[in-house]
């Protein structure tokens, strides 16, 4: 086998850590509302409203960087509860329950 075949080989067993290394774009995005001031910080809206939610396991966020909005995710007795919050105020604008 030649230098090229086996070296062509060996690229294929490598895989591309690269890749995996890089921020998602909704990350990439929420940091750079946040560096311009437009949203505040994951952190401090997680501590404003998980206190509000007694009773429930609090599952995780999402950002819609279009909407400037985080949901957070919560689940009690089953049941599944979505709780916007606007990311520029950290106030509720909506609960689904």
């Amino acid at each position: 086998m030649n230098r090229v075949a086996i070296a062509f080989l060996l690229t294929l067993a490598v895989p591309p850590y690269p890749v995996l290394a890089q921020p998602s774009t909704v990350q990439g995005q929420v940091r750079r509302d946040m560096k311009a001031g437009a949203v505040r910080s994951l952190r401090e809206i997680e501590q404003r409203i998980l206190p509000t939610m007694p009773g429930m396991e609090y599952l995780g966020p999402e950002y819609d960087p279009a909407a400037l909005v985080y949901r957070l995710k919560f689940i009690r007795q089953g049941r599944v509860v979505f709780v916007d919050v606007d990311a520029r105020s950290g106030t509720i604008i909506n609960q689904s329950r």
